[in-house]
């Protein structure tokens, strides 16, 4: 076996594993999404003060499930909620 035929065998036997990895993180990723849009949808049962209270409204929700199939709303959820935590500490600051 010359070292250029033994370089390749490497290099396949090495990517294998991660490509194995990247795969079933991508539907570790997927499933999450997946459970986490199931929890996605008991909020639109709540009431609107129900939802106030966890600081969301009901737009919120409209807005987050515009995301692709694949994606986790609650990313969305998260990402409108501290906007508007923030712009409220902002606000309180200039008034303060």
């Amino acid at each position: 076996m010359t070292t250029i035929e033994f370089a390749t065998e490497t290099s396949r036997i090495t990517t294998r594993p991660a490509v194995a990895t990247r795969v079933l993180n991508a539907l570790a990723n997927t499933f999450v999404a997946w459970k986490n849009r199931r929890a996605f949808y008991r909020l639109g049962e709540m009431s609107d003060a129900e939802l106030a209270d966890i600081g969301l409204t009901r737009g919120d929700l409209h807005v987050a499930i515009g995301v692709p199939f694949g994606r986790d709303p609650t990313v969305k959820l998260r990402a409108i909620a501290s906007e508007r935590a923030d712009t409220i500490e902002d606000l309180a600051r200039q008034v303060g």
